[in-house]
């Protein structure tokens, strides 16, 4: 009975194929460069340091990366994401604190081009599903890389905390309206064995969870398993 339910489970996780054009698995085309990733999510959910582990991930690759610190809302995550930036050799854009997001990501794009990176990962205020006006802010965002590359963003990421509930699923709507997410990266994953919300959204949602992070180390981000997640909340 128990073996049916995981079997059952493992393929609800794998049933949302990936959306957008970096992390696919079936090599249909080349890798646009420089690749733009949106990441997205609410306030505490580990944005920041899953965009530095991304970052990580690229440069041990052999990839220059340009960060676009667009959280402007908080002059500590400008802050944060410098020193994020020192820590695992990416090129940080930034702004003074109260700065339009939108402009910090115009001069990321062209700072991209110019340097030739392969990657530019643009860092959003955590934004709350609820504040129409900062979800029309991340609608401006997307309208301003889409002048820039009218394929992008190639993937559009959205950090969710595992610990959170049904909230979840209300946080993953929100954002897919405003911005089409592409994938999931479930953070926190370290400390609970919690997360079980991630069925529900790749269930009504289509999303795919490509990633998590356990724990606060560059190096701690991960291929999703869904076989080895759905053994975590048996054991």
């Amino acid at each position: 009975m128990q073996a049916a339910l995981k079997e059952e489970l493992v393929a609800i996780l794998k049933s949302s194929e990936p959306r957008g054009r970096i992390w696919r698995t079936d090599g249909a085309e080349a890798l646009p460069r420089p690749a733009i990733i949106l990441v997205v999510g609410v306030n505490g959910s580990g944005k920041t340091t899953t965009i530095a582990k991304l970052a990580h991930a690229s440069r041990a690759e052999g990839g220059r990366v340009v960060v676009a610190a667009a959280d402007t809302f908080r002059a500590a995550a400008i802050d944060q994401m410098r020193l994020w930036g020192e820590r695992v050799g990416a090129d940080v854009v930034a702004h003074r604190p109260g700065a339009d997001p939108s402009a910090v990501v115009f001069d990321a794009l062209a700072a991209a081009q110019s340097r030739g990176a392969d990657a530019v990962i643009i860092d959003t205020a955590g934004r709350l599903h609820t504040k129409t006006n900062l979800m029309e802010e991340l609608r401006k965002i997307r309208r301003v890389i889409q002048r820039h590359d009218s394929t992008g963003p190639h993937e559009v990421l959205l950090v969710l905390d595992a610990t959170t509930g049904q909230n979840a699923l209300i946080q993953a709507q929100a954002f897919s309206e405003a911005v089409e997410v592409t994938a999931i990266c479930l953070t926190k994953l370290d400390g609970t064995s919690k997360g079980g919300i991630v069925f529900a959204i790749c269930d009504q949602l289509g999303l795919p969870v490509l990633f998590v992070g356990t724990g606060e180390q560059p190096e701690d981000l991960s291929p999703f398993s869904p076989e080895d997640f759905v053994e975590a909340l048996f054991a």
